[in-house]
């Protein structure tokens, strides 16, 4: 008996990796625009729809975090504290997280 060579099954020729990644949080959605926290805000939808271009182009908004541990849309919270200084949800003083923990 002679000594058999295993051939692979399959050859591997071309390999495109996808990637998903998403905050760790507990609130997945903005509360001031209702929105996930991952998608666009309002502003940012209203802006893709003027201009007309893929909305996957556009850089994701930004989520800006608070003190107190919530976390929003950064052009919602902005917003939000052009008429209150407090977090929407707890009606803390709004502190910036710069960290985001």
């Amino acid at each position: 008996m002679g000594i058999r060579i295993r051939r692979p099954r399959f050859v591997v020729k071309r390999w495109s990796a996808v990637a998903v990644w998403s905050w760790r949080m507990s609130v997945d959605n903005c509360a001031i625009c209702r929105n996930h926290i991952m998608d666009h805000c309002l502003d940012c939808q209203a802006k893709h729809n003027k201009e007309s271009q893929d909305i996957t182009e556009q850089p994701g908004c930004t989520i800006s975090w608070g003190a107190c541990g919530h976390a929003f849309h950064l052009h919602c919270i902005s917003t939000w504290l052009k008429t209150r200084r407090v977090c929407p949800l707890d009606n803390t003083q709004w502190d910036y997280r710069p960290d985001g923990l």
